[in-house]
């Protein structure tokens, strides 16, 4: 069985997650392939779609939003995913079972609907939404009516048992809105489809593998899927520690020499966030530096495929500034390549601002 260096797990992962080289493909696309993006936030995926397709304008995702092609839903690891329609009726699902058991040991909610009939409070979510999207608050306040318990708790068990999409203005590129909910199969049109996890583990191979089973229950957020992998046509590899990694056998691995440009990372990218062992892509010490206590994950520098620094913005009507904070020297190469592709991001970002600038921070 070949064993693949950690570099070749670095360009493979690149490859995949269309960062060697800008991608000439529709946002539509690449959501696809790129098996969904990070949306705790709601412009995160505009700023990844930017890092990896050549002329990406944010009113593409945005009219896919508007139009329901692609929808914004709590899906892996209980966390909000911008999707397609069709992955968003495929995963939800599969990954039911993370949410059915959140709803028995979530410290903040589970007491509060321990004695409640579960099933009765979703179809009665269901009905309300059917009838309008409704605001977090709102649904919560309307569903108190019927039962004693806080509303807050109230909308987690609806958004734990229903598919619920956060429908816009919510992340719509230059506008504001609060997270409304509809019932994502009414939202598209279209019924769930039946979970299928090898269907799960083969997108996610395409997107991030080779990869180890560990790395794809990292990313859903759900186990036992060995059992599921070890039944697929897979192709085998090792890695430095010997551990199994699996891959489509249909797909290859790039040398590890391709070069791989400087570049920025939107807040929050999958790249760094859908791994067991993320150090294919970033040390555990800089790790520490970029993903905050309360799961805030910083804009990130990458140099050689690997995470090296940090970038944030600030922006007024006047002025839009891009700060660059290496965690290291640099070589003036690569720095130079971080300030160019920054100075095109703080110019994408703000394009209204009278003037964009880009400052550098020393490493500390």
């Amino acid at each position: 069985m070949e064993t693949l260096s950690r570099r070749a797990l670095n360009r493979a992962t690149l490859e995949r997650q269309l960062l060697l080289r800008p991608a000439k493909m529709s946002a539509y696309d690449a959501v696809e392939h790129l098996a969904g993006l990070q949306a705790q936030a709601p412009f995160p995926p505009y700023f990844g779609l930017w890092s990896r397709l050549e002329g990406f304008r944010p009113a593409e995702l945005a009219e896919l939003l508007e139009s329901r092609r692609v929808v914004r839903i709590a899906l892996m690891r209980g966390t909000v995913h911008l999707v397609t329609a069709a992955d968003a009726l495929a995963w939800r699902p599969v990954v039911q079972v993370l949410y059915d058991r959140d709803l028995k040991t979530n410290t903040q909610h589970a007491r509060a609907l321990a004695g409640l009939d579960h099933s009765a409070v979703a179809s009665a979510a269901r009905e309300l939404l059917t009838a309008s999207a409704l605001a977090s608050t709102a649904l919560g306040a309307e569903l108190a009516r019927t039962w004693d318990v806080p509303a807050a708790s109230l909308t987690h068990l609806a958004r734990a048992r229903l598919p619920l999409v956060q429908v816009p203005p919510r992340a719509i590129w230059g506008k504001a809105g609060q997270t409304t909910y509809a019932c994502l199969d009414e939202w598209v049109g279209a019924p769930l489809s039946p979970p299928s996890p090898a269907e799960l583990i083969s997108r996610y191979l395409r997107a991030f593998g080779p990869a180890t089973v560990a790395d794809v229950q990292t990313w859903a957020g759900i186990t036992r899927l060995g059992e599921v992998a070890a039944s697929m046509d897979l192709r085998r590899y090792r890695d430095p520690d010997g551990r199994e990694l699996l891959d489509l056998p249909e797909l290859t691995v790039p040398d590890e020499d391709v070069p791989a440009p400087p570049r920025l990372l939107g807040p929050f990218d999958q790249t760094i966030l859908s791994y067991a062992d993320r150090t294919r892509v970033i040390s555990d010490a800089y790790r520490k530096r970029v993903i905050s206590q309360n799961g805030l994950v910083k804009g990130t520098l990458l140099v050689d495929g690997q995470v090296c620094g940090f970038w944030d913005t600030k922006a007024s009507r006047k002025a839009a500034v891009i700060e660059l904070s290496p965690f290291e020297k640099l070589a003036k190469r690569d720095l130079a390549g971080l300030e160019s592709s920054a100075g095109q991001l703080v110019k994408w970002a703000e394009p209204a601002a009278e003037t964009h600038e880009v400052r550098v921070h020393a490493p500390e």
